[in-house]
């Protein structure tokens, strides 16, 4: 389980990323974390992977996050983590010498599930076949937490739709998935929960059962609990069109 226990992130002395968040996630969960920009989704996690200094108290099972055990964390990144003049398979083979729990066969199905070409060099990927490979090593290192920023930027919609079907067909009991994304209807059927940051602070934690028990959709819960204002749009438009 990652603990985390009135964590708070300050940039320039003045600027909150984050407020006293407190948050448990359990194995085996596929968690969404949602919120508009800058609500401190991204530094949430790279304070769970030891990125960045920060006030408060975060553990993997119930351990300081240290060299030694955060090979059970992996992340997914529109910022990218490979090696840009290493191919595929070369990212294959460092992985494999370099993570015990390497899993060759999930690298090697995702690679031909988004037909990617394995002898070619990463720099020369397209921005969407550079973030798909991204994810394939996420998930293929072995780690028990996944994190995956907004892994899917630039891909269409008929790969993010096929791939989340394939994420929970290849999931173990004990994988935990965090995903950060806007896309909340895309995401809405895979998911167990759901946790809603504004403005550094958690303001929403519940899961896809309760809201089905409800009757409520992600997108119901979301716009309620940011009190979203149908009618925003319109007085926009008439403000800067007279009418």
């Amino acid at each position: 389980m990652i603990e985390i226990k009135n964590v708070s992130k300050t940039y320039n002395y003045n600027t909150h990323a984050l407020q006293d968040v407190n948050l448990s996630l359990p194995r085996g969960e596929i968690v969404g974390l949602f919120g508009e920009n800058g609500a401190g989704k991204t530094t949430l996690m790279k304070c769970i992977l030891n990125f960045l200094h920060y006030k408060g108290e975060i553990t993997l099972d119930g351990e300081p996050i240290t060299r030694k055990n955060i090979v059970k964390l992996s992340f997914a990144t529109c910022e990218h983590s490979f090696f840009p003049t290493l191919t595929a398979n070369g990212h294959r083979d460092f992985y494999r010498e370099h993570f015990e729990t390497f899993n060759e066969k999930r690298f090697q199905g995702l690679l031909d599930f988004f037909e990617l070409p394995a002898g070619r060099a990463l720099g020369k990927f397209s921005a969407g076949q550079k973030n798909q490979f991204e994810v394939i090593l996420a998930l293929s290192q072995g780690a028990d937490y996944i994190l995956m920023d907004e892994p899917f930027a630039g891909n269409d919609v008929f790969n993010r739709e096929d791939f989340y079907k394939v994420l929970l067909g290849i999931l173990e009991p004990t994988e935990t998935v965090i995903l950060s994304t806007h896309l909340l209807e895309e995401v809405e059927n895979f998911i167990s929960r759901a946790v809603l940051l504004r403005g550094g602070t958690i303001v929403g934690d519940v899961t896809v059962e309760e809201l089905d028990e409800q009757g409520r959709s992600l997108m119901d819960y979301v716009k309620e609990t940011y009190h979203y204002r149908a009618d925003r749009v319109l007085k926009a438009v008439a403000d800067m069109t007279g009418e």
